[in-house]
């Protein structure tokens, strides 16, 4: 019974070339079909790793973002009397109260303008965001002009780099450090003191209020108290479901498009991979009757055929996922939808977008397969081997 399976494994390696061309056209199917997936699950990671599920983000009802949201003091006040508030190590409440504001810097190389995230923080901005650290230089001066530039912003951005002087807020501020949030969303922000910005822009609110839960478990019941309180007009998230949310409309857009791109390549695909079978029953009919006359039956051919076009679709699909794990090593930029900065972030493989790919690519085959297959298994004895 392993004869026709046998035979057709070494009619792939006999047709050479004619395997090569089909598994490339299903590789270059995959690839599409997986770095469309990396870069949905890239800018997924890079919002949702943005947040921890400890932290809480307070911002305006309705709010979709901190630059749209808007706290006032005695709101922010009432935010920071509540008992969930996890108190730190030197008796302050672990809570910041942050303003985010865009503005417009030109890029290195280019000049081409983008807009930035500038970020209002307060004593204990940095204790909440672990993820983040201090690269180069220093923390800015509490009441100064000074800002520290995210690693992105220090890389791509005029006058973000150490040292460096930027203009915004009818102010000159000096980079005096540079900080490394890995692959957060915090790369792509500058953050000063929030007095200072909050004069310069002329906000006399805050956009969110950020804090460490004394307990996590108590989420719920903080949320229910405040957004019912009717001194509050504020709703609370925590931060990791904030990010989700600002990462939500991009990666549908990016999946819809992958998923068009993916199909119109892939008809494509399907139609040489049928081609290549169709031409290989034509050219092996001869073959095919001989091992009919030796007693092989037609389940036995189909199932050949079915798994030779298997075979050349798992190896489109092992060599699309071999090209595709190399955009890894790319990181692109965009405009976050919700809050309109730009954001750099960078290609993820996952598990679950490994065995995706090889299963579309599997799949592929099998469509490509299965009408040529049926032909061949079809065939008639006497007719096949008159053919030679």
């Amino acid at each position: 019974m392993a004869i026709p399976y046998f035979y057709s494994y070494r009619n792939l390696w006999t047709r050479r070339l004619t395997t090569f061309l089909t598994a490339s056209g299903m590789a270059l199917v995959v690839f599409v079909f997986a770095a469309t997936l990396m870069l949905a699950e890239g800018l997924r990671r890079t919002l949702v790793e943005t947040g921890s599920f400890d932290n809480v983000v307070v911002i305006r009802k309705s709010a979709v973002s901190e630059v749209q949201s808007g706290v006032e003091r005695p709101q922010a006040a009432v935010v920071e009397s509540q008992p969930e508030v996890a108190i730190g190590a030197d008796g302050r409440p672990l809570l910041a109260k942050e303003i985010v504001v865009l503005i417009n810097l030109p890029k290195r190389g280019t000049n081409k303008p983008a807009n930035v995230i500038i970020r209002g923080v307060g004593q204990s901005s940095l204790q909440l965001r672990p993820q983040v650290r201090l690269k180069e230089g220093r923390m800015p001066r509490p009441g100064s002009a000074e800002v520290i530039a995210g690693a992105s912003i220090a890389k791509r951005f005029k006058g973000g780099g150490l040292g460096e002087t930027l203009r915004f807020g009818m102010r000159n501020w000096t980079v005096v450090g540079v900080f490394d949030a890995g692959s957060t969303g915090f790369s792509s922000e500058i953050w000063g003191d929030v007095d200072q910005l909050m004069q310069a822009f002329r906000r006399p609110v805050y956009s969110s209020v950020l804090f460490k839960l004394r307990d996590p478990a108590s989420f719920d019941a903080f949320k229910q108290r405040v957004e019912g309180d009717p001194r509050l007009t504020v709703e609370a998230k925590r931060e990791t479901r904030y990010y989700l949310d600002q990462s939500e409309a991009m990666s549908k857009f990016l999946s819809i498009l992958g998923i068009a791109l993916t199909i119109i390549f892939s008809l494509g695909a399907i139609i040489g991979a049928m081609i290549t079978m169709y031409a290989a029953v034509a050219n092996r009919i001869v073959e095919i009757g001989t091992l009919r006359a030796l007693g092989f039956n037609k389940k036995s051919i189909l199932s050949a055929f079915i798994l030779e076009a298997l075979f050349l679709g798992l190896l489109g699909g092992l060599l699309g996922l071999f090209l595709a794990s190399f955009m890894q090593l790319v990181t692109i930029s965009t405009m976050n939808w919700q809050s309109f900065a730009e954001l750099a972030f960078s290609f993820s493989m996952t598990f679950a977008i490994a065995w995706k790919s090889l299963a579309f690519s599997l799949v592929m085959g099998f469509v490509g397969g299965v009408l040529p297959a049926f032909r061949a298994a079809r065939m008639n004895i006497v007719d096949a081997l008159r053919s030679s």
